[in-house]
């Protein structure tokens, strides 16, 4: 349970089941307890099959604990304040990504998009069928995976030629704008204190994406001192590495 699509999985995976009151996720400890009535063993044969190494470490009343119950409603204008924030930036990184000629702005305008579709299958979530978030999740994974692959051509294809130095300025710019961006998303998440999935796991994924905007300051100060393309390239091609491993993981949750 590292990533919001794996929280996803979980979720699909027992939605239909009756019996479930409630899930509370432990994303850092890796750690799902499940609020239930009758037996918790076809619970546990769903999680088993998923092979994410499922084990009961207790097993006790409900009577016991209290309900947890969390504010759908204050929980789906934050996404939708997530959501606008990463797409916003996902559009300025792309096209300016373009327009200094670098790859990654480019590359880290994905990985906003891919945090745009982890919310917004969350919020669809919400009030959708699974069939409907499956096809949601489909069309979302090969959308990016797509992306991905069009950007590796392009990265290697700017390895082989003769490109121009990309403009080291509007890389720091609008990464810097962006990081404040990924900060603000994180600062919202953290303020909800929401132990609901999509949230816990959407802390860990801003957090990268912050590590990702980092990266491509980095590779504009190191255009700068070497005057060389290739610190933007190699900056581009980890961050779509990224994206497309993010791309198969909301695949996985459309079968």
């Amino acid at each position: 349970m590292d990533c919001p699509s794996e929280e996803q999985i979980i979720r699909m995976k027992l939605a239909d089941l009756t019996n479930i009151n409630s899930l509370e996720f432990d994303i850092p400890n890796r750690q799902l307890t499940v609020f239930h009535t009758s037996h918790y063993e076809p619970i546990f044969q769903r999680l088993d099959s998923l092979k994410f190494d499922t084990s009961v470490i207790s097993s006790i009343s409900l009577d016991e604990h209290e309900t947890i119950t969390s504010n759908t409603e204050q929980e789906r204008r934050l996404l939708w304040k997530v959501l606008v924030i990463n797409f916003f930036f996902f559009v300025l990184e792309l096209t300016t990504g373009f327009i200094s000629n670098s790859m990654g702005l480019v590359a880290d305008s994905l990985d906003m998009l891919a945090d745009s579709f982890v919310y917004g299958l969350a919020l669809f979530a919400v009030a959708g069928s699974i069939t409907r978030k499956k096809n949601i999740a489909k069309s979302a994974g090969y959308f990016q995976l797509t992306l991905a692959m069009l950007g590796f051509i392009e990265v290697i294809r700017r390895f082989v030629g003769l490109e121009t130095v990309p403009t080291f300025q509007t890389m720091i710019i609008i990464s810097i704008l962006a990081l404040i961006a990924n900060g603000l998303c994180l600062y919202l998440l953290q303020k909800s204190k929401s132990k609901e999935a999509h949230m816990q796991a959407s802390m860990i994924f801003t957090s990268n994406d912050v590590i990702a905007n980092l990266g491509v300051i980095l590779a504009g100060v190191l255009v700068y001192l070497t005057n060389s393309k290739y610190p933007d390239l190699i900056v581009g091609t980890i961050v779509f590495v990224i994206v497309g491993r993010g791309a198969f993981k909301i695949l996985k949750l459309s079968k």
